[in-house]
């Protein structure tokens, strides 16, 4: 395990070592943890925009999709409990 030095201002640090004490856990074990949820959170983020540009360059290269009207009546079937049939997609229009 390495060791990273940081400077935190006073007000920070205290405001991390309330909040342990309140979670029950060392000033140490907390700061772990939000750095680790911070970078989880982080590595979601790349995640959904790697996934979201994916899909996007798939659309490109096919030219085609489901317009919004069509699939979000398709969505408000699904909420409502309902069994639409799912939308086609199709050629967008140039």
């Amino acid at each position: 395990m390495s060791t990273t030095t940081i400077r935190l201002p006073d007000d920070l640090k205290a405001r991390i070592a309330t909040a342990a004490e309140r979670a029950g856990t060392s000033t140490h074990g907390f700061i772990l943890e939000a750095i680790a949820e911070k970078a989880e959170q982080e590595e979601r983020r790349a995640d959904f925009h790697d996934t979201a540009d994916r899909r996007y360059a798939e659309i490109v290269a096919s030219g085609r999709a489901i317009p919004w009207s069509e699939m979000r009546r398709y969505l408000e079937g699904r909420i409502a409990g309902k069994k639409p049939a799912r939308p086609k997609a199709r050629k967008l229009a140039r």
